[in-house]
C-alpha cells in the first residue's frame, strides 16, 4: 500500500485515509486467515513520533481489532506508540502488533500479559532501531522475541531492519513463518529481496515480507511484498503497484521437509560462535 504521510500536522486525516486505504485491501482478500500490513501502516515510517504516536489502547489498534472481528482472521502491522513510565515520562515503541479475533467466550483468565481487556493482541517491540535513520533517538528498542501461534503455524515477528542480522532471527524449531513488516528503500530493495530469501532457507521457514509504496519527505519506496517457501523460492507483488499477494503456509509439507532434510538440528550453537 501507499502510505499518506502523517506527521505534518495532518494526523488524524492521514490516520483516517490509511485505515481506508488498508480497508478496501483487505476486503478484498476475504477469507484468509492473517492479514499483514507494511511498517508504521498509519502514518508511515516517523522517526520523531512525539506528534503521531498512540496510546497503547489507540484508535489504530482498535481498528485492527474491528477488521479482525470483521474477517474472522488476525491483522499484524506495525505503529507507532506512546508509553507512558512514572520515572522516565514519555517512552515511544516501534510495535508491531499481532491481533487476533475477540472469542465470545473470552475472559481475562484466558489474556496473556500482551492481552488488554478490549484487545485480544500480541506484540513485538522493534529490537534493531535503525540508527541510520536516527529512530534510535527517539524510540526504546524492544529487548524480546515474541512467537505467536495462529490456527497451528507459529509466527516469529519482526520489523524492517531487525531482517539483517540473522542470529536474532534463528530459528530453533521454535518457529515456521518469519513475518517481516517493513518500510524498505528503494535504494536498498536489492538486498531487500536477498535478506528474504536466506532468513528463509537458513531456518527452514516460510517468510512473508510486507513493505509499502510510495514516498515520504525522506525515501521513496516501490514495494516487493513477498512470499517465500523454505527453499528460498519466491512470489511477490508488482513493484510500485498497491497489491494484494495471498498465498498458503502448507505445514504438512514443511515439517515433512525438516524431518528429511535436518538443517535446523546441525546449526551452530550460538555459544560456540561468541568464543
Amino acid at each position: 500500500m501507499d502510505i499518506t504521510w502523517g506527521a505534518d500536522g495532518e494526523h488524524r486525516g492521514s490516520l483516517q485515509r490509511n485505515q481506508e486505504t488498508a480497508g478496501r485491501a483487505m476486503l478484498s482478500a476475504e477469507k484468509s486467515d492473517l492479514y499483514v500490513l507494511p511498517e508504521m501502516w498509519n502514518t508511515g515510517f516517523v522517526t520523531v513520533p512525539e506528534s503521531v504516536a498512540e496510546p497503547e489502547d489507540g484508535d489504530t489498534l482498535l481498528w485492527m481489532q474491528q477488521m479482525a472481528d470483521r474477517l474472522d482472521a488476525a491483522v499484524a502491522g506495525s505503529i507507532a506508540v506512546r508509553e507512558h513510565d512514572s520515572a522516565r515520562g514519555f517512552q515511544y515503541r516501534n510495535r508491531l502488533y499481532f491481533v487476533m479475533p475477540r472469542r465470545k467466550d473470552d475472559t481475562t483468565e484466558h489474556r496473556t500479559r500482551d492481552t488488554t481487556e478490549e484487545v485480544n493482541a500480541r506484540w513485538y517491540d522493534k529490537h534493531h532501531l535503525f540508527t541510520y535513520g536516527g529512530e534510535h533517538l527517539h524510540y526504546v528498542a524492544g529487548s524480546e522475541q515474541t512467537t505467536v501461534e495462529w490456527r497451528g503455524v507459529r509466527f516469529r515477528l519482526c520489523t524492517c531492519y531487525d531482517l539483517r542480522f540473522p542470529l536474532w532471527l534463528r530459528c530453533h524449531d521454535d518457529y515456521d513463518a518469519l513475518l517481516c513488516v517493513a518500510s524498505w528503500p528503494a535504494s536498498r530493495i536489492h538486498a531487500w529481496r536477498i535478506l528474504l530469501q536466506a532468513r528463509a532457507i537458513e531456518n527452514q521457514c516460510y517468510v512473508l515480507g510486507v513493505n509499502r509504496i510510495g514516498c515520504d519527505p525522506i525515501c521513496q519506496y516501490i514495494g516487493g511484498t513477498a512470499f517465500v517457501n523454505p527453499y528460498g523460492q519466491m512470489e511477490a507483488c508488482q513493484e510500485n503497484k498497491a497489491d494484494v499477494l495471498t498465498r498458503d503456509i502448507d505445514m504438512d509439507h514443511l515439517r515433512t521437509f525438516r524431518k528429511k532434510f535436518p538443517v535446523l538440528e546441525d546449526a551452530d550453537d550460538i555459544g560456540l560462535l561468541t568464543l
